[in-house]
């Protein structure tokens, strides 16, 4: 990826120039790394775009002073750039001067210290002992009526919170609080090797967690140059769009459940469990599978795959067609779903959308379509997309995806090539058990990589795959060794979901639970 290096000084003016004349639109991320051992600017701060017209990307460092960890903030330019940067300030404690509310994101106020900072360490706890307010001072008077809105409510599940401004029962304000669920997936990944944190991408999306394993798996092997079997590639295909299905299946399950449709839900749950079924007989697990491996996947398909598969996508056919024959012409399903949390195209972009979200306000961006990966491109497969952004096309893009994952997976069990499933390099993967058992250097090299792990060349990559929410993106750095230096995700739910508030504005109370179902926002991912 080309890479600008420039000084804060002209950081602002350089983001506003790229914005209008280069197109670059799309904010995808923006992430801190904390060169401990560098003596001149021990922090980069670290800025990915992308263009929704063109498909360029660009990535720009601005180096920082420990002493003077400050630079202006891109909120003015890209709208997305608001909680990448609060997210940045809370980590690193770098300080984006004239962000419009730069406070802590996933740790709480009153937390001492930036958890990433390398000088932060792992183990160390602290104790939350005063509630938060997030009103900042800002009280229930005669015209207005604060209310908390989550955790601990069925259509939150529990990990997200907010705080509602009511003027009767129409939203006025709200103020999201995430973090619930933060586990720190890129503290604990410096202190592993590159094959260790694998389980841990389980844990981002875990609707849909072989996605993670695929996306993660793919960043390390462009960091390595290598390139994976063909079987393994179409293995990875079919897992995820397997994944895919499953995911939407829970996001329309849950959302239309959420709006009090439970016969839905039964609909699409259970061809979620016949998937499921096979994922066991794929993995050993139902849910956090561990199933990719650097250079390939850990184990050949069941036997039946290509008896099973077909099977269960004849029942998902008729889940669909059961699914919509409630929905499409139900009055109180359109009432609930049409209008409501709508968001334009030019909105959309600006905040950071992509996948089924983005693609329901009328953008055709699909990373599969725009940076072929795995043969996507020779698959015959089209992008649905919506025309007004509202939940009702969320719901309506996520049917057709099923769909159009269903022709994906009927091509890759048509095309499925033999040979092997993992790479014969064996300073990357284990060797056969035949040769650990059978001969001194299979058990040497197996013995290195389970002890020590592999070596990665320094270097850095940020690779993306379309996850079932949108872009899952790695940016992972390396200055050689088993363990990554730093390994930033970019959660597809993380740019949606800060745009929330603006959606509900204007709305009910009982509207903001179905935009939220609609965003399918997955706290794994979200809070990391």
């Amino acid at each position: 990826m080309e890479t600008l290096i420039i000084n804060r000084d002209e950081l602002l003016d350089k983001a506003k120039e790229l914005r209008k004349k280069d197109k670059f639109d799309f904010l995808m991320d923006v992430c801190g790394v904390d060169h401990l051992d560098r003596k001149e600017g021990r922090f980069d701060v670290v800025y990915h775009l992308g263009s929704s017209t063109t498909d360029k990307r660009l990535r720009i460092k601005c180096p920082l002073h420990e002493k003077d960890a400050s630079v202006p903030s891109v909120t003015s330019v890209w709208k997305s750039a608001d909680w990448f940067e609060r997210e940045c300030f809370d980590m690193f404690g770098v300080n984006f001067t004239g962000h419009p509310a730069l406070k802590r994101l996933l740790m709480y106020e009153g937390f001492v210290g930036h958890p990433l900072r390398k000088d932060y360490p792992i183990g160390k706890r602290q104790e939350m002992s005063v509630p938060i307010d997030l009103r900042d001072g800002e009280k229930n008077d005669d015209d207005f009526f604060w209310v908390n809105f989550g955790p601990s409510h069925p259509a939150t599940h529990g990990t997200f919170r907010l705080m509602l401004k009511l003027s009767g029962e129409k939203i006025v304000d709200a103020i999201p609080e995430v973090g619930y669920l933060h586990r720190c997936f890129e503290k604990e990944a410096e202190d592993h090797t590159y094959s260790q944190v694998i389980p841990y991408t389980d844990r981002l999306n875990y609707c849909s967690p072989l996605m993670n394993n695929v996306g993660y798996a793919r960043a390390v092997e462009e960091l390595l140059g290598i390139d994976i079997p063909e079987r393994a590639k179409y293995i990875r295909v079919l897992v995820s769009e397997v994944s895919r299905i499953m995911d939407h299946l829970v996001a329309i399950g849950t959302n239309v459940v959420d709006m009090g449709g439970l016969t839905n839900y039964w609909y699409t749950f259970n061809v979620r469990e016949w998937f499921y079924d096979w994922i066991e007989e794929l993995c050993g697990a139902r849910l956090t599978t561990n199933y990719t491996r650097i250079g390939g996947v850990a184990r050949d398909l069941p036997v039946n795959t290509k008896k099973y598969i077909p099977t269960v996508l004849k029942k998902l056919d008729r889940a669909v067609m059961d699914v919509t024959g409630l929905l499409v012409k139900n009055r109180i399903f359109l009432d609930r779903t049409r209008g409501i949390g709508a968001i334009s195209a030019e909105d959309a972009v600006n905040w950071g959308f992509t996948g089924p979200c983005l693609r329901a306000a009328g953008v055709p961006y699909d990373v599969r379509k725009a940076f072929p990966y795995y043969h996507y491109d020779e698959f015959d497969w089209d992008v649905p997309i919506g025309e007004n952004g509202d939940t009702y096309d969320r719901i309506m893009v996520r049917f057709e995806e099923v769909r159009q994952s269903k022709r994906i997976i009927e091509g890759v069990l048509k095309k499925m090539p033999d040979g092997p499933i993992i790479i014969d390099k064996h300073d990357v993967a284990l060797p056969p058990k035949a040769e650990t058992y059978g001969n001194i250097e299979g058990l040497m090299d197996h013995f290195k990589l389970i002890m020590h792990g592999m070596d990665v060349p320094a270097g850095e990559v940020y690779s993306f795959t379309e996850g079932a929410n949108g872009e899952l993106g790695f940016y992972i750095v390396s200055k050689g060794g088993p363990k990554p230096y730093r390994v930033k995700v970019r959660p597809p739910c993380f740019a949606i979901y800060q745009a929330y508030p603006e959606l509900i504005k204007g709305h009910m109370i009982a509207d903001a639970v179905a935009i939220l179902g609609g965003l399918n926002v997955i706290a794994g991912e979200l809070d990391r």
